[in-house]
């Protein structure tokens, strides 16, 4: 079996049928008609197995850009709720109405997503959760923060499921703390820095999906990027090129690369935090000359580049003083997710 990551995985130019591409484009991964229906269906079964009933009405607040992963969902819950509608992840006033006006017992959204709404009823709205009478918050995508799943369960009375998604496809695999797959051979465990899976491990451990399900890919082993402590649990950390933020896999390479074509920077570090209930991303850069540090023009490519290449809202900071000297770039995960680029050194 072959053993992938999103660096490595084959080229989309060939591929047929329906295409699901990264936000940056990294990754793209196609759906056969067979295939399709195949992930549908495993899909409505890992909802199922998450608590998901023949009479529940289901608002799924996720992306749907090119890997259609809130529409996906909310065509899989159809076998298995009552009814469903994807309406994306902006807008938290904008959801609550959506709730309100299909009468949803069940939210499907990302850990940040469900409390930032939750903060914005209090604080913004003056609405009070309860009223919503939500059942059921099933999560995916993120890492929560400690005590964000018991908040929600007490500030909704609902029961709160995290699900685990192949980041390759979107689909949910498996479900709850103990990270409990559907169906036996989906996910395993490898070292960080060897090709083999494990029962268990002592220290990190890369979740590694097997797509049995998928006609040219269920023969491989999947790299996810998404790490456990030790042990078949949900992630707790990400490493490689690629890192979460609000949601969504950041490609460090891509970020690189456009950068290295801007010139005068000698040095830049990708911050990421997370304040209250999301993630900040700031980009210190440091110029080579002095000329440029009060330039808002540079600064403002800067700005452009990032847009050209993720989704991810940036923040770009400049130090206030030249260095000449180039200095590799750094990334600094405040959150303490990022465990590190380089697999092999964990």
């Amino acid at each position: 079996m072959s053993w992938l990551t999103r660096e490595s995985l084959p080229a989309g130019a060939s591929a047929r049928g329906l295409l699901l591409v990264s936000p940056d484009a990294d990754a793209v991964v196609p759906l056969s008609p067979a295939d399709r229906a195949a992930a549908l269906e495993l899909t409505a079964q890992t909802l199922a197995a998450a608590g998901l009933r023949a009479s529940d009405r289901v608002v799924v607040a996720l992306n749907s850009d090119g890997e259609l992963q809130g529409s996906s969902l909310a065509e899989a819950v159809l076998p298995v709720a009552a009814a469903a509608a994807s309406v994306g992840p902006r807008g938290r006033l904008r959801l609550h109405r959506a709730l309100e006006q299909t009468r949803a017992n069940v939210l499907i959204t990302t850990p940040s997503g469900a409390m930032d709404f939750l903060a914005r009823l209090h604080l913004e709205f003056l609405l009070d959760p309860l009223d919503l009478e939500l059942d059921r918050i099933l999560l995916v995508g993120e890492i929560p923060s400690r005590n964000w799943l018991r908040q929600l369960e007490t500030e909704f009375e609902a029961d709160v499921v995290q699900l685990f998604a192949d980041p390759f496809f979107g689909v949910p695999v498996a479900y709850g703390p103990a990270l409990t797959p559907v169906r036996d051979g989906l996910i395993g465990l490898a070292p960080p820095a060897k090709d083999e899976l494990v029962a268990d491990h002592s220290g990190p451990a890369e979740i590694v999906v097997t797509p049995t399900w998928h006609s040219t890919l269920g023969g491989a082993h999947l790299r996810t990027g998404w790490f456990t402590a030790g042990g078949a649990t949900q992630p707790v950390h990400t490493a490689g090129e690629h890192l979460v933020v609000r949601g969504r896999w950041l490609s460090l390479p891509r970020v690189t690369d456009v950068l290295s074509r801007i010139d005068g920077i000698s040095h830049w570090n990708l911050e990421v935090s997370r304040e209250g209930t999301l993630d900040r991303a700031v980009l210190r850069v440091t110029f080579a000359r002095d000329s440029l540090v009060r330039n808002p023009m540079w600064s403002g490519r800067i700005s452009q580049a990032l847009v050209g290449v993720t989704p991810v809202a940036i923040e770009v900071a400049v130090t206030p003083e030249a260095v000449e000297t180039p200095v590799p770039p750094t990334v600094t995960d405040l959150r303490g997710h990022h465990l590190g680029r380089d697999r092999a050194s964990l």
